[in-house]
């Protein structure tokens, strides 16, 4: 059962995880590090190695823009900025999380 369990918590994560850097960069600015840190401890990730991967094609599809930070002290961090386009994708994405939600969620009350 557990390994169902965690094909499923998989599947969902990968469906969202997208639109949750997307909602957490539409507050601020953040670090490769910093985001991994935020969703890993809400459950969102499993891992560092699931995120960067999903920022390279986020940035490669325009949805979000980097820039090097150079602090007076430490090294250097790539900081991810929301672009338009990205905050047109969250808008869509929330649209259609709101339209289905409460359907799955009414499902879901029936099954427990």
């Amino acid at each position: 059962m557990d390994g169902a369990r965690e094909r499923i918590t998989t599947n969902i994560r990968k469906g969202v995880l997208e639109y949750c850097v997307l909602a957490l960069l539409s507050r601020r600015d953040m670090y490769g590090l910093e985001l991994a840190e935020w969703l890993a401890v809400r459950g969102l990730t499993a891992s560092e190695g699931s995120l960067y991967p999903l920022l390279a094609r986020m940035r490669q599809a325009g949805t979000v823009e980097t820039r090097w930070v150079a602090p007076e002290q430490g090294h250097a961090r790539r900081y991810y900025t929301i672009t338009d386009q990205g905050r047109a994708h969250l808008r869509m994405f929330a649209a259609v999380w709101r339209e289905i939600q409460p359907h799955v969620d009414e499902l879901m009350v029936e099954e427990t």
